[in-house]
């Protein structure tokens, strides 16, 4: 139960401590980042309050999400309803924070008091950012168990195209929501990438099955798995027998920035739905349990750093807890009673169900 409060919890701290109020999120540099921390005394000093540190729309529609799968549903038609409930309140909130554009649009063609087609929005041509994968870690968290595959590909699908309707955006949650399944199941790290493009043929399927856009999903499918194929290559890590990653010997500030916008499709790294969990699963993999060393990968970079650090934050609490944790990065964050409450109750539902 700890480990799904920690997860609840870190996902927001790496989103308010990477945004710094929007400020740190606009900058193009992780070692100006990075020198402008250690100028405020590095994160261990550092206190996230409300004021000078809030949450941004990636933790409220991360929460949107998880107050629908913790409500009371009886089939997945009515938790997608819900979820189209939470979505519209979400966008509420949002109100004086920065918002991701895609989101809102999403959130615009939903239709919360049509019984049927609630949750059917039009295909996105612009559709494939982050926003998807930033809500979804906590359908993982509820669906985690491997016999429960097949409904976290179905529920992530229909979470993502919600509001990012294009194969990079859905996939993307689809992508994080497997990530922290096998984070709970105890899956060793080095597999996650491979296993997941293992699961892309049954989520093309399960699309297949709606019949909804297909013509134009099909346009863009391969797009996803392609850049994670090249990925796993990079890191000598796409063959089930290998199983440490390589980095390259000169790994700095600089040099991430320059790979993320390499791995990105416009130059800004995290910003779409394959290189927001790329960025995350990189610095896990980089970091091996150490939380500064996470932060230093995924949260202060020159890129969306508010999703990457998300992300990141979610499956680190996941896989280590809240220990290695500075108290001051937690203990007045916005939401913070909200978000224990929501990972404690999907720890009791999701350990409960048979």
């Amino acid at each position: 139960m700890e480990k799904f409060k920690a997860a609840m919890l870190l996902a927001g701290v790496g989103d308010s401590l990477s945004s710094k109020n929007f400020s740190w999120e606009i900058c193009s540099s992780g070692l100006k980042i990075q020198e402008a921390l250690k100028q405020m005394g590095g994160l261990d000093n550092l206190v996230l309050s409300v004021d000078k540190w809030p949450v941004s729309d990636n933790t409220i529609m991360h929460m949107a999400t998880a107050e629908a799968l913790v409500s009371d549903y009886w089939s997945l038609e009515d938790l997608y309803r819900n979820m189209v409930k939470q979505y519209i309140d979400a966008i509420d909130k949002l109100q004086g924070r920065r918002q991701d554009p895609a989101t809102i649009k999403g959130c615009s063609h939903l239709k919360p008091d049509n019984y049927l087609l609630a949750w059917h929005t039009p295909f996105n041509e612009k559709g494939s950012g982050y926003g998807a994968a930033t809500k979804a870690m906590c359908i993982g968290m509820r669906y985690w168990k491997p016999e429960s595959l097949e409904t976290l590909i179905e529920v992530s699908i229909e979470c993502g195209r919600m509001t990012h309707n294009h194969p990079t955006g859905f996939l993307g949650s689809l992508c994080t929501a497997l990530f922290a399944s096998y984070a709970i199941q105890q899956k060793p790290l080095v597999q996650w990438g491979r296993d997941m493009l293992k699961v892309i043929p049954m989520a093309e399927e399960y699309c297949k099955k709606t019949i909804r856009h297909m013509a134009e999903y099909q346009e863009h499918w391969f797009y996803f798995e392609a850049k994670w194929q090249f990925y796993l290559e990079e890191r000598e890590i796409a063959e089930d027998n290998e199983n440490k990653p390589t980095f390259p010997d000169k790994y700095d500030a600089d040099e991430r920035d320059k790979t993320y916008r390499k791995w990105s499709s416009e130059g800004r790294g995290g910003r779409r739905g394959h290189d927001a969990p790329m960025i995350a699963y990189d610095a896990l993999l980089g970091a091996a349990g150490d939380w500064k060393e996470l932060c230093n990968r995924a949260v202060f970079h020159g890129g969306e750093s508010s999703a990457t650090g998300s992300i990141a934050g979610c499956l680190f609490g996941l896989l280590y807890g809240m220990n290695a944790v500075p108290k001051g990065l937690h203990q007045d964050l916005e939401l913070k009673e909200r978000l224990e409450y929501l990972g404690d109750k999907l720890h009791q539902i999701s350990t409960k169900e048979k």
